[in-house]
């Protein structure tokens, strides 16, 4: 059990990705650190497709194989006409991760980095004292708790209550978050089980996609991503797997996830005296494929560097911890931002529209795109039809 009566350097509120990586950060310090999870077990219920390039491995570390489920080194990208874009992806591959293996590994390496870590403790409230955030309420098998500490991170999710109650507006625009639904399916007829195959087009999933992410011989997690629609996502979701019955047919669901994805609207300001917010919280995620395992890190890491250095200066204040801001922004915001602006263009455009891109795009601009290269060249595809030039000249 958490000692209460013991003050800490810093409270991290949730056991993500990026929760675990402040925590880890600052624990190697040698900052006593305490981090928090709500849910009974780390990594469960899962919220996510579980993909993770090898590129993130530069950022997390070398992941074990017992958190791999799958390697992946190619993608196929069905649009409405039935035209596939197939992508190598060579060296950039990565994997289809097992999260719940993967975020408990990720706690546990901030644990024994020194960080106490306790799971099933809900955080009701924080503690302001003078207009700093100090502490935390929370939780743990029905005992009431206080703890105190210099900072408080809230690493709490998309839902993130604990930015909300110190005075952080956290708030999303509607356009700005994607209704999320995922089936983890067994008995699968895949096709290759190396290969993610995402499904465009406004019948099928109204400005989002599907997916099917390859687990092992026979099982893949089967989910979508959509906007606002005249339908739930579930509905679109079982309308393709009755529409495929050569994948499908006689497949079982051995897990049901869902939630919000946060897909841009990015905060300007992080921070407030005695409290930083990360990963899903901040809206660090890819908005064009809606990925936030790496931004989370990344997001965590910076924060854990300021922290540290924060708690040197004796400056925990808004101030004080404002140059996160200026370094989230400048290594990952400003390129998120293009990534949205991407996103805002795509999901405007209709089936013909994507029909027409399948015909004269390669996996290797498909690449480029999510990763907020070469832009350009879909603007320049796009401007060739008078009707799309508007919209074009967003991405210029």
């Amino acid at each position: 059990m958490i000692n209460t009566n013991k003050e800490y350097d810093i409270v991290v509120v949730g056991a993500g990705p990026g929760g675990s990586a402040v925590a880890k950060k600052c624990a190697e310090a040698g900052l006593k650190v305490v981090m928090l999870e709500k849910r009974q077990e780390i990594g469960a219920p899962k919220r996510c497709a579980e993909g993770l390039t090898f590129s993130a491995e530069k950022i997390i570390g070398k992941i074990p194989e017992k958190c791999i489920s799958q390697n992946i080194d190619t993608g196929m990208v069905h649009a409405p006409n039935g035209k596939c874009i197939e992508i190598n992806f060579g060296d950039s591959g990565g994997y289809v991760l097992e999260r719940k293996v993967f975020d408990k590994w990720l706690a546990a390496r901030a644990s024994r980095a020194g960080a106490y870590v306790q799971a099933k403790t809900e955080v009701k409230d924080v503690i302001k004292e003078n207009g700093f955030v100090t502490g935390v309420k929370a939780e743990f098998e029905g005992e009431e708790f206080e703890i105190k500490a210099k900072i408080v991170v809230a690493a709490d999710g998309v839902e993130s209550t604990v930015a909300r109650k110190a005075g952080l507006d956290t708030t999303n625009q509607i356009v700005n978050v994607d209704s999320g639904f995922q089936y983890e399916m067994s008995n699968l007829k895949l096709r290759d089980i190396h290969c993610l195959d995402i499904f465009m087009g406004n019948k099928v999933a109204p400005r989002g996609y599907i997916w099917i992410f390859p687990k092992g011989e026979d099982t893949a997690n089967v989910g979508i991503g959509i906007a606002t629609a005249e339908k739930t996502a579930k509905y679109y979701l079982d309308k393709f797997i009755e529409n495929n019955p050569q994948i499908f047919k006689d497949a079982g669901i051995i897990e049901v996830n869902s939630g919000g994805i946060p897909v841009g609207g990015f905060l300007d300001n992080m921070v407030l005296n005695g409290l930083i917010v990360v990963g899903d919280a901040a809206h660090q995620v890819n908005p064009i494929h809606g990925g936030g395992l790496k931004e989370a890190t990344f997001g965590g890491q910076i924060a854990g560097d300021i922290i540290i250095e924060a708690l040197k200066k004796g400056d925990v204040s808004q101030r004080g911890l404002s140059e996160y801001n200026k370094i989230w922004w400048k290594e990952r915001g400003n390129f998120l931002k293009k990534v949205q602006k991407l996103r805002e263009v795509v999901e405007k455009l209709s089936d013909n529209d994507l029909n027409m891109l399948a015909e004269a795009l390669s996996g290797e601009d498909i690449v480029n795109f999510t990763r907020g290269n070469k832009i350009l060249k879909l603007g320049k595809v796009l401007i060739k039809n008078p009707r799309l030039i508007t919209l074009a000249k967003k991405l210029f």
